[in-house]
């Protein structure tokens, strides 16, 4: 092949094609280059991994790195490049040898990972990498280490844990190779092409990721066409990785700790794909009783910072159902187990029980008087319960809750209405033969020396009211010009009037309502009967039928209760003050 085609064929390999150079039995070995130092000093020596030491222009060094074979032969012998923990305990002792005598280490990492058979694992292969990964973080002198070929899986781990972490150009480093990758996501060895580019494993690739530092250039056609020339490269690159022998001993070893710990990177914010999420296992709410107090407050302090920031942006947009449903969660576990505490949860099921027998669902006056007497009992007992004040507080936070939506929904209701009645008005004191009669108004108070309405005498009071009346007249054509239909409008005295005389007659309304249920036992039977239901429902896990039975009484409740509500006297007394408010009502401007 001539030299431009195999420049072209080189210069654009894919990551493939990387793996199968990286893996070529010609390329140089550790043993082309050191004379190897044997024995891990605990009865064995293990041929995958070598260790020398040597000089370079006068610089001694500790090498060490994997070593495969040439051919089958050899590779059977260096058990093809796979180190067993006894090879991982013989790189320690070296480096520790090296620690102690102060020599740098570099390291020559060409292997398909750890061996994985059931010896290594029986003599502690992962306990082995972890010792390493551990000692090479507190050694003292610099460590180099080069990715001349492939460095796989635990075999590569256990000796990657350098200051500088090089690559030959057409090196790959990984966690699981091609192969198995792809056997593992599309089962089948024959995507080893698409794992390799996803993995990310070649020299440029992990240079981006900031994995390794360097990427020493290799001659066309791989190492293997030049081992003298790509010596020479490493070389070059070991003599220049030496100015970390400048370091101080803190400032090595933490320069060593943050190369790792910068590895990695994660993005927030990002919105999640549809056919992920569709997989993703929904956030469960904790169980009743298991939520702190703490959380609790600070949810709600959270939510009552947001409405008063949400007020000062003039915009108020946000879901307080959720905790308010929370909270009642919560208040309904805690009345559980106060009726448990208090030895009365058992009476409400058999009382729930009798209920249940009874003919045609009709309670008898006992089983009444059983029912007042279970919840006068627990009113009476309910604040001995070891759990009474976490009740309280957790009532007083949905309290807290309620109120802030209330107000919430009439600020979202009425904030709009209040801006554009606040701009019209605005508008109207800006006229000019307004602005002018009010301007001659406030001089003449303030000639006539007096503070209050009722200091001034009956023709500047008649000013006063003729000023108020047409601002007020001015006020209202303006708003019902912009669409804001003014219906009425009266005095402070005639709203107080017309409050009195409505609660009067709700208070009429529902003491009739009241004398009603007391003198229709069936109606209060069933009033009893509805209480005992919702107190039981709380107390133990709610069932349909219970559901069903309180949806019925409920209704039957609501129909005598409106039977009492369309009787004549109630009417006649309805239709009474409805002449009354269209009497107090008849002085508006138009008489309506």
């Amino acid at each position: 092949m001539d030299g431009c085609a195999l420049k072209e064929l080189y210069t654009h390999l894919t990551p493939i094609q990387r793996v199968n150079i990286a893996r070529h039995p010609n390329r140089p070995t550790f043993l082309d280059h050191f004379v190897e130092l044997h024995g891990d000093r605990a009865g064995y020596d293990d041929p995958a991994i070598v260790t020398g030491i040597g000089s370079i222009d006068g610089r001694r060094f500790m090498f060490m790195g994997h070593q495969k074979g040439r051919n089958t032969k050899e590779n059977i012998q260096r058990n093809f490049g796979m180190p067993t923990p006894h090879g991982h305990r013989k790189v320690l002792r070296m480096m520790n040898y090296a620690d102690h005598h102060g020599f740098p280490v570099v390291i020559f990492i060409d292997t398909p990972g750890a061996f994985a058979d059931l010896k290594s694992e029986e003599l502690g292969q992962g306990e082995s990498i972890a010792q390493n990964l551990r000692t090479m973080f507190g050694l003292k002198v610099p460590i180099v280490s080069i990715v001349t070929g492939e460095g796989g899986s635990g075999g590569a781990l256990a000796v990657v844990c350098a200051n500088k972490l090089l690559m030959l150009e057409n090196a790959v480093l990984y966690v699981a190779s091609p192969e198995a990758c792809a056997a593992i996501l599309w089962k089948t060895a024959k995507a080893s092409p698409k794992a390799a580019e996803k993995l990310k494993i070649t020299a440029n690739d992990t240079c981006k990721l900031q994995i390794s530092d360097g990427i020493i250039p290799e001659p066309l056609g791989g190492a293997h066409a030049d081992p003298h020339w790509t010596s020479q490269q490493v070389k070059k690159a070991i003599l220049e990785s030496m100015d970390l022998q400048k370091m101080g001993t803190e400032e090595l070893l933490r320069q060593r700790m943050l190369k790792y710990r910068k590895i990695g990177r994660f993005q927030e914010g990002l919105p999640v794909d549809p056919e992920k999420k569709v997989n993703m296992k929904r956030k469960e709410e904790p169980r009743p009783g298991l939520i702190s107090d703490k959380v609790l407050q600070g949810e709600v302090d959270k939510l009552k910072e947001q409405i008063m920031k949400a007020k000062e942006l003039s915009s108020i947009d946000m879901d307080q159902n959720r905790l308010i449903e929370k909270l009642k969660r919560e208040i309904s576990y805690e009345f559980s187990e106060a009726a448990k505490a208090l030895g009365i949860e058992e009476k409400l099921i058999r009382t729930r029980e009798e209920f249940t027998k009874a003919e045609n669902g009709q309670s008898t006056s006992d089983q009444i008087e059983i029912l007042e007497n279970l919840k006068n009992e627990f009113n009476e007992n309910l604040a001995s319960a070891p759990n009474y004040g976490i009740m309280k507080y957790k009532l007083s936070l949905l309290k807290e809750v309620t109120e802030a939506k209330i107000f919430a929904e009439n600020y979202k209701k009425t904030h709009p209405l209040k801006a554009k009645v606040n701009e019209k008005f605005k508008e109207v004191l800006e006229k000019s033969t307004l602005k002018k009669k009010m301007e001659d108004l406030k001089s003449e108070v303030e000639k006539a020396g007096v503070s209050t309405f009722e200091e001034c005498d009956q023709e500047l009071k008649e000013k006063v009211v003729d000023v108020r009346e047409e601002v007020e007249y001015e006020f209202v054509n303006a708003l019902e010009s912009s669409g804001v239909h003014v219906t009425s409008k009266f005095g402070q005295s005639s709203v107080s009037v017309i409050k009195v005389k409505v609660d009067k007659l709700n208070a009429e309304i529902n003491q009739m309502i009241q004398d009603v249920i007391e003198s229709t036992p069936d109606l209060r039977n069933k009033i009893e009967m509805l209480k005992l239901e919702v107190v039981t429902d709380k107390s133990a896990p709610p069932s349909k039928e219970s559901k069903e039975k309180i949806e019925v009484l409920q209704q039957q409740i609501k129909e005598g209760v409106a039977d009492v509500m369309s009787s004549a006297a109630i009417k006649e007394k309805y239709e009474q003050l409805q002449a009354e408010l269209a009497e107090l009502l008849s002085g508006g401007s138009d008489g309506s």
